[in-house]
């Protein structure tokens, strides 16, 4: 990505960076992932003087900085070498496949989406840190080209179905077993009934001295 330098009309120091596709994998989110990578190598003054427009980055200096406008034109080209291999972070593989977060949770717990190991950072505002999974670029490439999330998405849904058809199946077997259990009592209440019903007036059977 050969950077070009130049003097704009209000006289200030330019220099461009063309991100290749490989690195943003046609990501804006992921462009600007690889601004923010840039951004924490830079000195303080200059973060804020780098910025993006569709996929090329841009250093803006006033002319009188020239010393500083060469060492953060330095650190930039020297980020930018082997950025294709800047691990993708959560956000970036959802924009990248266009995924939600169920899904990239889903397909991370079962082995389809490779982690490639951990991050753990400081979020602004908040006490705690946050760790979470980062990826390949490689690998999510891979995914991308192959159209693996279609394929991923129907196998979700044939597996969604079986489940809800073992679910069905399972409240069936309950319901006839239930069923069974009513059906194996009944008898016994229908011949204490009957023998309630014979019972019945054996008093004065006894009282006739047929007994005897």
């Amino acid at each position: 990505m050969p950077a070009r330098q130049k003097m704009d009309a209000t006289a200030k120091l330019i220099e461009e960076w063309t991100l290749p596709s490989a690195a943003t994998l046609g990501s804006s989110v992921r462009a600007k992932g690889i601004v923010r990578e840039v951004r924490a190598h830079l000195p303080l003054a200059a973060k804020k003087l780098l910025g993006i427009e569709v996929g090329v980055l841009t250093l803006r200096m006033q002319e009188g900085a020239y010393g500083d406008f060469r060492t953060a034109s330095a650190i930039v080209s020297k980020t930018l070498e082997g950025i294709e291999g800047l691990p993708v972070i959560p956000r970036e593989v959802e924009d990248i496949l266009t995924i939600s977060s169920a899904e990239r949770h889903r397909w991370l717990k079962d082995g389809r989406l490779q982690s490639s190991g951990t991050r753990t950072v400081k979020l602004r505002g908040r006490a705690r840190k946050v760790t979470f999974h980062v990826f390949d670029p490689r690998h999510i490439e891979d995914v991308l080209d192959r159209d693996l999330v279609t394929a991923w998405r129907e196998e979700d849904t044939i597996a969604a179905a079986e489940n809800r058809r073992r679910a069905a199946g399972k409240a069936a077997l309950k319901r006839a077993q239930k069923s069974g259990r009513k059906a194996a009592s009944a008898p016994d209440s229908t011949r204490d009934g009957m023998s309630r019903q014979k019972l019945k007036g054996w008093d004065e059977f006894e009282s006739d001295g047929l007994l005897r």
